[in-house]
């Protein structure tokens, strides 16, 4: 998957993977994690969803990563602020109050980027990337995050034979294999959300868990 598929999907608009709301998992257990008021939070893949200000809100630092110009542009736009722009080695820096987004590639984060980060928030970033890259991903979020880091990790579980991605399927095992041991996991919920996904049940899939993941970094 190169970037100019996510390029070309901004810019003809095919977003439907941007919830228009805040996502209803992120109120209800986030608190659970405990963490600190005013602690940064890692929000890889970010696109200009809701959640970054939810989390600005609740009395985060947030610090975003994103691919493409138009959704960091887009997201400041919808949330009336002028960021600050600069540039900042691999990365095109936009900052307004509490919410800083990284515009360019996630494999390009190091671990002085994110030394300060106590909180990860994965919503869309592991089920975007197809199993290769999701493996890198993983690896590199193993290596460059601190010891401590708290977070939630949200994957959707479904027969990826009846309908490709993205959003991929990644099982249960997969997750485990991808984060053991560097992170202990559990699940929290795992609701069968086929019902509520027209792009699913239209594509004939038969099956769609959505998986909610507490994470804490270990190693």
């Amino acid at each position: 998957m190169q970037p100019e598929f996510w390029h070309d999907r901004w810019d003809r608009n095919q977003i439907g993977f941007h919830l228009q709301q805040v996502n209803p998992y992120l109120p209800r257990l986030w608190p659970t994690l405990g963490l600190e008021q005013g602690g940064c939070v890692l929000v890889p893949l970010c696109g200009k969803s809701l959640d970054m200000s939810w989390l600005a809100a609740n009395g985060h630092e947030v610090l975003g990563v994103e691919l493409t110009q138009t959704a960091v542009e887009q997201f400041f736009s919808e949330q009336q602020v002028e960021p600050q722009i600069r540039q900042q080695g691999a990365f095109k820096v936009y900052e307004a109050g509490p919410v800083t987004i990284l515009c360019g590639d996630v494999f390009a984060l190091t671990e002085a980027d994110v030394a300060s980060c106590v909180g990860l928030y994965d919503r869309a970033a592991t089920i975007a990337l197809p199993a290769e890259m999701r493996a890198a991903y993983a690896q590199h979020l193993n290596r460059i995050l601190p010891r401590g880091c708290r977070g939630l990790l949200i994957t959707l579980d479904y027969d990826q034979s009846q309908m490709n991605g993205p959003p991929f399927s990644v099982p249960d095992a997969e997750v485990q294999s991808l984060l053991a041991p560097a992170w202990t996991l559990g699940i929290i919920e795992q609701p069968d959300v086929l019902d509520q996904e027209w792009k699913f049940l239209k594509g004939g899939v038969t099956r769609l868990v959505e998986r909610v993941y507490r994470l804490e970094k270990t190693a």
